[in-house]
């Protein structure tokens, strides 16, 4: 699975450089990103704009990452493809969480060489 981490003045984004975001890679998905925050700023910025398709185990690990927040931090989603964006918007999770259109994004740190 390859995330990019890039430093944000006020904490982190997470860029997900994967084209699908479903049940083949959920689970480690979850994981990783849960283990990346841990150490992050107030804000966490999730950069979705590679993800071409999202299906419910996808959606489910976006979820869990947004509950497993810690108080005091935010968690934003942003760059949703078409498809992706639709997943939200069926599933009225784009009343829940907080999805920007754009993100200014520095330079690329990739996070491990894992796949």
């Amino acid at each position: 699975m390859q995330l990019t981490l890039l430093p944000q003045p006020d904490g982190l984004t997470i860029r997900v450089d994967e084209k699908r975001l479903d049940a083949t890679i959920a689970t480690a998905f979850k994981d990783r990103v849960r283990g990346m925050i841990a150490g992050g700023g107030a804000q966490v910025t999730l950069d979705l704009g590679g993800v071409e398709f999202m299906d419910s185990s996808g959606l489910g690990a976006v979820i869990a990452i947004y509950k497993a927040m810690p108080a005091g931090r935010k968690l934003t989603l942003t760059r949703l493809t078409p498809n992706v964006e639709r997943v939200f918007h069926l599933t009225r999770m784009d009343t829940v969480l907080t999805i920007r259109r754009t993100a200014d994004i520095p330079a690329a740190r990739p996070e491990g060489p894992e796949r």
